[in-house]
């Protein structure tokens, strides 16, 4: 199994800053993807960026700009720092991650708990 401990969340006031971490543990072979995830009470989980294993980025739209995602693979370990964040960001952040446990295991994704993250003043 492969366990994923997220944090950094917390309360936050517009134009602020905010690092969130995600730490993977367990059967662990290669991390593939890496990413970060959001959603809002009522409303779709929706992709806020990923990173994949060689170093390539994708970033939602609403987030470009403010949003910086990056991975320390010696650690299994995915950041994702947050500046000038607005009201709008206000979401439960969520990390995932795609997995091969062994040389011979099929890609598996894994999802942390989640962590609040609230931007008021």
């Amino acid at each position: 199994q492969v366990q994923l401990v997220e944090s950094g969340g917390g309360l936050v006031q517009p134009g602020g800053s905010l690092r969130l971490s995600c730490a993977a543990s367990g059967t662990i072979f290669t991390i593939n993807t890496m990413g970060w995830y959001r959603q809002v009470p009522g409303k779709e989980r929706e992709l806020v960026a990923h990173i994949n294993i060689g170093g390539s980025t994708h970033y939602a739209d609403s987030v470009k700009g403010r949003f910086t995602i990056s991975r320390d693979n010696a650690k299994n370990t995915v950041y994702l720092q947050m500046n000038s964040l607005k009201p709008e960001d206000t979401a439960i952040y969520y990390c995932n991650v795609d997995v091969y446990r062994d040389a011979y295991d099929p890609l598996r994704d894994y999802w942390g708990p989640g962590t609040l993250v609230t931007v008021s003043s």
